[in-house]
């Protein structure tokens, strides 16, 4: 591993001066020095702070986490090539084949952005968070507070974190089988992976639901279901959400979509207008 601080700052900054902004949705109005991303809408893209990425440009900054090292590869649209690159620079040991990985490839993230008119979030092989749109963020709340477990779907779930969706019984029993059995089938995968085994001997501990559920290795699917968010400023939205999976990358892409005959599509739009101002 080399721990170049002054290579890991050129990378970045390449990578940077090569990522168009209109690709990621970005407006490309104003005077630009360079063709590319700034460096405040890397900041934003990543999650992080402007002078936490100055300071990793310009070699100031030692040792950035696996967790930030993630989150600048999705913001620059890195290869699995490129990701493992920026690790190594950053003194890291890239994610190995028995590891849950965060990466989004890049053609997967233009597969995600033609399908921004829909609320969409993105999590890895143990449920952890690791993308969302700003429809879904305005529908669900901001994530980007959360930080840790809290990020994780099930931790949330099972820990009784606060919410604004609301199943019925029945939904709720479909959710939660399906969502530990998606876990033990990542467990089997992964049995290497010690933030996971972690992960479910801690939601074990918290939860007699999760628990009852794990011991039982009763077998549920994901398929399409109904839920209601109850938002702060239009009242209950219905939708149906809809599970998505990649081959060969081992992500979950969770889509909200308007049920029929319901009034989801008009509130999606208003959504749109005002609540992604508010986040943008």
């Amino acid at each position: 591993m080399n721990d170049d601080p002054a290579a890991l700052g050129q990378a970045l900054r390449h990578w940077r001066d090569r990522t168009s902004p209109t690709n990621l949705g970005l407006p490309h109005g104003g005077v630009r020095r360079a063709p590319g991303l700034r460096r405040e809408e890397l900041a934003q893209l990543a999650g992080l702070s402007v002078d936490y990425v100055v300071r990793l440009e310009r070699g100031r900054a030692t040792s950035p986490s696996p967790q930030v090292l993630a989150s600048l590869a999705r913001a620059l649209r890195l290869t699995e090539t490129e990701r493992d690159h920026l690790y190594l620079l950053a003194g890291q040991a890239p994610p190995t084949t028995g590891q849950v990985s965060p990466h989004i490839p890049p053609s997967v993230q233009r597969f995600l952005d033609q399908l921004n008119s829909s609320p969409l979030s993105v999590h890895d092989a143990a449920w952890n968070l690791i993308s969302w749109n700003l429809l879904w963020a305005a529908l669900m709340g901001d994530p980007s507070p959360w930080r840790g477990k809290d990020r994780n779907i099930a931790w949330r779930h099972f820990t009784h974190q606060p919410t604004r969706v609301t199943h019925t019984p029945d939904q709720q029993d479909r959710f939660e089988t399906a969502l530990v059995s998606d876990l033990r089938s990542s467990a089997a995968r992964y049995p290497k992976d010690t933030q996971l085994t972690a992960l479910i001997s801690s939601l074990r501990g918290a939860s007699d639901r999760f628990d009852d559920l794990w011991g039982s290795h009763t077998v549920g699917f994901h398929t399409t279901d109904s839920k209601t968010i109850h938002h702060p400023d239009i009242g209950p939205v219905t939708v149906d959400c809809d599970t998505l999976t990649i081959p060969g990358n081992d992500l979950r892409i969770a889509i909200c979509s308007p049920p029929a005959g319901t009034a989801t599509a008009d509130q999606f739009a208003l959504l749109n207008t005002i609540g992604t101002q508010v986040l943008s």
